[in-house]
């Protein structure tokens, strides 16, 4: 079995919708992404954020990461798709066809 496969290899997206009314809540939504962004997540667009994982395993170890700091209001969704379906994102700006810009790959040592 190829341990890399386009099909084990997953990316982990967190799509979220925070408050920021209030400085109480402005600080929740800063923390979040500070979180996301210490355990490996690389913004994709302005609240989804995605992650590289070598294996399915590994993506459930961010996933239970991730929802260890999901702020106290507002909506976070968290999927989990397949390399190649990352691979068959098709992206826009405008009515331009943008190329998938991915995140360098993470070297992971055990």
């Amino acid at each position: 079995m190829d341990r890399f496969s386009e099909y084990r290899v997953m990316w982990v997206l967190v799509l979220f919708d925070l408050p920021t009314e209030t400085k109480k809540e402005k600080k929740a939504y800063a923390d979040f992404r500070k979180n996301l962004q210490r355990d490996g997540f690389t913004m994709f667009q302005f609240s989804i954020y995605v992650r590289h994982c070598a294996s399915s395993e590994n993506a459930t170890v961010h996933i239970k990461k991730v929802k260890s700091f999901i702020p106290e209001h507002g909506s976070v969704g968290i999927m989990c798709i397949t390399d190649k379906q990352f691979g068959n994102i098709e992206l826009f700006y405008g009515k331009k066809t943008m190329e998938v810009s991915i995140p360098g790959q993470q070297l992971e040592l055990f």
